[in-house]
């Protein structure tokens, strides 16, 4: 009896996790599909890279403008698939978890419940006095060897119970971990389609120029001045940050890059590219606080973050219950992830923390003077802040440094993939158009700072 109890938990567990040999044959063959067809358009995407790239490189012309527009559309599209791919595996992954999770915490309550009932008599078993035993069992055997059975189904349940308590919670570590690669897969699958419909602006722009050229490359040429914009268009122009920042103007926006760019050696264009890139893509930016519960959890993670932010406004002098933040990512009515990114630069409180001065005690976050990196670069007589323009300029021209970002187009490429998804995230073929699309941001923003500035 008391053996069956660890071995019926065991069964229960395998059940679970695929009981069924048909069912569990055909969600086999449905994920081996999905794998197959991901890592497919993954190596079409690569393909289509070498091509966007080499087209790149030949001298600009009528012909090769319209090739790269169309090879960068299809590369897009490529994207998208191989985002939807990866969405649906890691939904039905996430669905399979959270089932099991539903049933093993029902059966913990009922293991709970038993184990409670086990403690109680097997405690009325051992307030019996000697006398009491004396007068209510004519036979001391059988008096011990009920109390031993007391105690080993007792040790039996315990054992069984650590072990169920053990899977749930290697269980909800792999739904938050599957909970957070469906975020990653969400918000690719958005800038792919905001990329898609960039380029399909382009594609009505190349109809356009089809038709005012008819071919001609001397039109072309034309065609491109005409468009370039103005010193004057540029001087008016505002750049839009994130965070709460609101937009300002593009020859501001432009000192602030250029002072980040002289302490780090990354270039201005692409500080500027990669903010553009954060304001286009933050739709959820600004709108919530810290402790705000949406979904049944706080807006910003409760040990990683919310202990640096919480340390942050003896510093900084502003009320954490009101400092707007992001928000965690609504997808299909379900929340995916956490919120809790700050200012321009969106840099989540523990990341702010390697740049921005604040130590972990042990116990505790302060703020160290000799630890802000952006304060002392600045020459500061006061602490840096998320939510002021230029340590937030500083903060991304940092944090693209120490991804790599050197001055040639693929190490700036994968700094600004690094700086979206991490180091890991950079090797993702379904990353990489964050990238493309910082670059090209990037080449254009160059463009207007030279002429900017007369260059």
């Amino acid at each position: 009896m008391i053996v069956r109890v660890g071995v019926v938990v065991l069964v229960v567990i395998a059940g679970l996790l695929g009981g069924n040999s048909v069912w569990a044959e055909t969600e086999a063959e449905r994920r081996e599909r999905l794998e197959l067809q991901l890592q497919t358009v993954e190596r079409q995407i690569l393909q289509q890279k070498v091509l966007v790239d080499s087209k790149r490189q030949e001298r600009q012309s009528l012909e090769r403008d319209l090739n790269l527009i169309d090879a960068e559309i299809t590369k897009a599209e490529l994207g998208i698939e191989a985002r939807e791919l990866a969405i649906a595996e890691l939904t039905s992954q996430i669905g399979d978890k959270a089932v099991v999770i539903d049933i093993l915490t029902e059966r913990l309550e009922k293991q709970r419940a038993s184990l409670a009932e086990l403690i109680r008599q097997t405690q009325a078993v051992d307030d019996y006095s000697l006398v009491e035993v004396m007068l209510s069992n004519d036979n001391f055997s059988e008096f011990f060897t009920d109390v031993e059975s007391f105690r080993s189904v007792k040790s039996s349940l315990n054992d069984s119970l650590e072990t169920l308590e053990e899977i749930k919670i290697d269980t909800e570590e792999q739904k938050q971990s599957l909970e957070e690669k469906q975020l990653t897969e969400a918000e690719l699958k958005r800038l792919q389609e905001l990329e898609k419909q960039e380029i399909e602006q382009k594609e009505s722009q190349k109809e356009e120029i089809l038709e005012v050229t008819r071919g001609q490359e001397e039109a072309y040429v034309e065609l491109l001045e005409a468009q370039q914009k103005t010193a004057g268009q540029l001087r008016a122009q505002l750049f839009d940050l994130l965070g709460g920042g609101g937009a300002i103007p593009f020859p501001e926006a432009v000192a602030l890059a250029q002072v980040a760019s002289q302490q780090t050696g990354v270039s201005a264009s692409l500080i500027l590219a990669i903010l553009e890139q954060e304001s286009a893509y933050g739709s959820n930016i600004g709108s919530c606080v810290y402790d705000e519960v949406i979904h049944g959890r706080p807006v910003m993670h409760p040990d990683r973050d919310a202990p640096v932010f919480i340390a942050m406004p003896a510093e900084l002098g502003f009320d954490p219950s009101r400092q707007q933040i992001s928000c965690p990512w609504i997808r299909q009515g379900s929340r995916v992830g956490w919120g809790g990114a700050m200012g321009p630069s969106q840099f989540i409180p523990s990341t702010w923390a390697i740049y921005g001065g604040f130590v972990n005690n042990g116990s505790t976050w302060s703020y160290v003077k000799s630890q802000d990196a952006i304060r002392t670069l600045l020459g500061k007589s006061t602490p840096s802040s998320p939510f002021q323009n230029q340590d937030a300029f500083l903060a991304t021209a940092l944090l693209m440094r120490d991804n790599g970002a050197a001055g040639t187009y693929n190490s700036e490429w994968t700094a600004a993939i690094r700086y979206f998804a991490g180091w890991a995230g950079a090797n993702n073929p379904i990353n990489h158009p964050y990238g493309d699309s910082v670059m090209a941001r990037k080449q254009r923003l160059e463009n207007e700072i030279r002429i900017l500035q007369g260059g």
